[in-house]
Parts: C-alpha cells; structure tokens; sequence
C-alpha cells in the first residue's frame, strides 16, 4: 500500500509539471511565468532542437500519465475528509490517514521531480549542460541579491494596527 501510495505520489507530481512542458513543447520552449514552475523556465534559454524538445514533452507526458491514478485516489480521499463533519466517528483517523497520504505524495513529487529532471538533463549536450549551470547560478545570485534587499528593506506591518 505504502509503495503503491508513493508511485502514485512521483505521478502526481509528473502530472502538474506535465502541462508546463506540454505548452512549452507546443510553442517551442518553456516560459515560466513567475519564475516557479519546477526550474524547468531555464530550458528556454537553452535552444533546444526539435528533437529535444519532443524528448522531453514525451518525459513530461510519460510522467503524467503515470501520475494520474495516485493524483485521483489522493483527490478521493481528500474529498471524502472533507465531506466528514468534524464529530463524526473516524475523523481523526481519516485526517491522520489524509495526512500520511499527503506526506507520501509529497515525497514521491520531489522524487519524481528529480527523475524528470534527470531524464531531460541526459537529453541535453554538454554545451547545453553548461549553459544550464551558468543559468542556474544566475539565479541563485539574484535571489541572494533579493534576501539582501529584503533584509535592508523591512516591510512595515499592518498587523501593528490598532
């Protein structure tokens, strides 16, 4: 059950990056909006071949396929917690078994992730690779560049109000 839970969760998790790649594949590369879609936004700036691209929307698509089942049983089982009322007999237990479902999916998200990743960076050359690590530690830069910011700027609260 726990091992079937966790297959269901890394499908899961292909299933919700699927559709950026499926966009991506379809318009010729992946544009990540905000800048929070799995890391996958730096695969634009890497001028992939066609070639490329239609491996790597076939990984996308493979991955959310096999995601789909867990992502509907951990669905299920999410609106059959909700749908219980707060007294009635079995509700902790059904939040501690939601609970436990959600970890696991969790898990199996950032494994599968992982896979992904590794799957589509096999498909890159070594120019590309480079590229992508270059891409990466740019941003990495510019997020330390805003913590900084952060830090020397606080926000002021509304929460002081009285």
């Amino acid at each position: 059950m726990r091992k079937n839970i966790t297959v269901a969760l890394v499908l899961a998790s292909a299933m919700a990056l699927a559709p950026f790649a499926i966009a991506a594949a379809q318009d010729g590369g992946f544009h990540g909006g905000h800048g929070h879609h799995g890391g996958f936004e730096a695969y634009s700036k890497l001028n992939l071949s066609d070639a490329q691209k239609a491996s790597i929307k076939q990984i996308m698509q493979t991955a959310f396929a096999q995601n789909k089942p867990q992502r509907q049983a951990l669905q299920q089982q999410r609106e059959a917690f909700e749908a219980m009322a707060p007294n009635a007999t079995g509700y902790q237990a059904a939040a501690a078994s939601l609970a436990q479902a959600e970890g696991a999916a969790m898990q199996a998200r950032v494994q599968q992730r992982a896979a992904v990743r590794a799957q589509i960076y096999s498909i890159l050359t070594p120019a590309q690779q480079s590229q992508l690590a270059s891409i990466k530690a740019a941003k990495q830069a510019q997020r330390q560049q805003w913590q900084q910011f952060k830090a020397q700027h606080p926000v002021s609260g509304s929460s002081s109000a009285q």
